[in-house]
């Protein structure tokens, strides 16, 4: 029950959050465009594309430093936890070294001899790139200290971060609006200030709050290689992955060129909002999901994923399914000016998120175990799949690399549902019954109405009346179908204690 209000708890905090930083960041992502102009725009997400192609050795590493400190944790053995945060300091200074050694040679070369950028900018993106890279940098020293926030479930502390930091974004576009000089050099200078800022407060934070935040060196070469070993296999999941979106991203840049790049920036940043407002919701979860397979307590363990993956879907479908059935209208009031192919890039970009929101909570049962070799093999090779075939689509249209994400994640998905069951003895019947039939009959009820509205009726009043249609229809089918018993009886008996406090 402690657990079960703290993860609760939890998930408000990371839901307010997230809205928080869904509007702004949409708002942001808006006047950026109109700031910097469509060129610039494409230039921004381009050279970002270039220096994300190193980051996924910074992915790998978060996924094993966030396992074996929770699971540590988990286990309450506190020697071995300071043993695991201080080895973890120590992996991602050199990791970030690593990343500044790459970024300055092969990405530099990548830069300036493989990307289509307008001859009169090419010093503009060199500009923004080195600063780009000291942004991801940062980022990497910044992630032990959050890691050890998340795995202490201490999520008001990380929901007020987030809101600040959002606050330091949007003033930041604000500026823009004021400044007589280059733009594009500016913003990639203020984000940097921005992060640096952040992975401060992270620092100061836990060093105050947690005792085994306190870096001491410390090398242990079974630790060590456990740690190099696990991320070794992470590595090859995320760099199959970067491969996918970013590769894409420079795929469209040589089939298109930087005005395509603005589209799949568009979309980008959209399903960025709404990845990261998924992501919050799952940080509520994971903790509870790692430490109760170090405690050996797989009923819960597995009721855990179940439960995460269909709050996941449901609170995450009430902002997807709108932007989807409306991405017309949105983005014509959002921007000043919409590139060309923006509106499909987006729609599809976030039926594939909301895909990916769902799945996630198993994603991370299997990370849980440590058990991720074979998985990320196959996941590799399926993220391969996507890159081939984004590259004989964008012969035909800029659209099929988005077609071929859907397709193949489908294949990943329940490929990653049945490698749980073999691994752990998951109960495939308990999730389909629980979540998956749940959630999909809260879509099939949510959308057709909303749908044929959307179809029929265009501009403010179509925005309104698919909105007037779609929210009751979701509100009704979530609480009745998508809850259990026991589950409504919890969301009445908060209702009842905040009416009350009023």
């Amino acid at each position: 029950m402690e657990n079960t209000k703290l993860v609760t708890q939890n998930t408000l905090f990371l839901y307010f959050r997230s809205i928080l930083v869904l509007g702004v960041g949409l708002y942001t992502s808006r006047e950026i465009l109109a700031q910097l102009g469509v060129s610039d725009f494409g230039i921004y997400n381009i050279v970002g594309s270039v220096i994300v192609l190193f980051s996924f050795i910074q992915s790998a590493m978060y996924s094993a430093t966030s396992r074996f400190f929770t699971f540590d944790l988990g286990k309450g053995d506190f020697e071995q936890l300071k043993k695991t945060f201080s080895l973890s300091v120590s992996i991602h200074i050199f990791t970030a070294f690593l990343i500044l050694i790459l970024g300055e040679t092969a990405g530099l070369w990548f830069l300036n001899t493989r990307l289509v950028i307008p001859a009169e900018r090419i010093e503009a993106a060199n500009f923004v790139y080195q600063f780009t890279i000291f942004t991801a940098c940062i980022g990497i020293l910044q992630m032990p200290y959050t890691i050890a926030i998340n795995a202490h479930e201490k999520m008001k502390i990380y929901a007020y971060a987030g809101i600040i930091e959002v606050i330091f974004k949007l003033a930041i576009v604000l500026t823009l609006g004021f400044v007589p000089f280059d733009k594009l050099k500016l913003y990639s200078i203020l984000l940097f200030a921005v992060y640096t800022l952040m992975n401060i407060f992270y620092f100061v934070y836990c060093n105050l709050n947690f005792k085994e935040t306190h870096f001491e060196w410390f090398m242990d070469k079974k630790l060590f290689l456990d740690r190099i070993k696990f991320s070794g296999f992470e590595f090859l999941g995320v760099c199959s992955h970067i491969l996918v979106v970013q590769g894409g991203s420079i795929l469209i840049n040589k089939f298109y060129g930087v005005l395509l790049n603005a589209a799949n920036g568009i979309s980008v940043q959209v399903t960025g909002a709404v990845s990261q407002f998924s992501n919050n919701l799952l940080q509520a979860f994971t903790p509870q999901i790692t430490k109760s397979l170090a405690a050996n307590e797989m009923d819960s363990f597995f009721d855990i994923i179940i439960r995460s993956s269909k709050f996941c879907f449901l609170l995450s479908f009430v902002f997807t399914a709108p932007l989807i059935l409306q991405i017309d209208f949105i983005l014509k009031v959002w921007l000043k000016e919409v590139p060309k192919y923006a509106n499909i890039f987006c729609m599809l970009s976030l039926i594939n998120c909301l895909m990916y929101t769902y799945s996630m909570p198993i994603w991370q049962g299997i990370i849980s175990t440590g058990n991720n070799k074979k998985f990320r093999i196959v996941d590799g090779v399926m993220n391969m799949l996507i890159f081939l075939l984004t590259y004989i689509g964008l012969h035909f249209s800029p659209v099929y690399y988005m077609y071929s994400l859907i397709l193949v994640n489908i294949f990943k998905i329940s490929y990653a549902l049945f490698y749980l069951h073999n691994i752990t003895n998951f109960s495939i019947w308990d999730f389909a019954n629980q979540s998956l039939t749940k959630c999909s009959i809260v879509l099939a009820v949510s959308i057709p109405l909303p749908l044929f509205v959307s179809i029929k009726y265009s501009g403010l009043h179509g925005f309104l009346v698919c909105l007037v249609a779609f929210f009751p229809l979701y509100i009704l089918s979530s609480y009745f179908i998508g809850l259990n018993n026991s589950e409504r009886l919890k969301v009445i008996d908060y209702v009842k204690r905040k009416i009350h406090l009023i």
